[in-house]
């Protein structure tokens, strides 16, 4: 079913990570997507993949701001062990995305909120 808004979209998209869906995910994805996290950025549904086979990463949406076409979502991130399920790691992060239409253009994961809110161009008063 197509996502209508761009936090639907957004929703979606952490939904099919996840689960880890990739097929759906890539769908819900710009062929040419940017991906950007701590180890640098790049771009297109390979990358996509190959981050969502090896991250054993669940986010967990504690609030969400949004203007126009931009979303960030202030995350609790859970690192599992893909070998053993075992909890590696836990941390509150953000997460920024840019969508078009009903595909993420961008996903950049943030160490704060107060990282992504302005790389977004967003503020507190954007809460939804």
């Amino acid at each position: 079913m197509p996502q209508s808004n761009p936090i639907e979209t957004v929703n979606a998209w952490v939904s099919a990570a996840n689960s880890q869906d990739i097929e759906r995910l890539v769908a819900l994805s710009d062929p040419e997507i940017e991906v950007g996290g701590p180890r640098g950025s790049g771009r297109g549904s390979q990358l996509l993949r190959d981050w969502l086979g090896r991250a054993g990463l669940t986010l967990e949406t504690l609030r969400t701001f949004a203007r126009d076409n931009t979303v960030v979502l202030e995350q609790r991130g859970v690192w599992r062990s893909l070998e053993t399920g075992e909890v590696t790691g836990e941390r509150a992060l953000a997460s920024l995305f840019q969508v078009d239409g009903q595909r993420v253009m961008k996903f950049a994961r943030f160490d704060t909120l107060e990282e992504a809110l302005p790389a977004g161009e967003l503020s507190l008063v954007d809460a939804i």
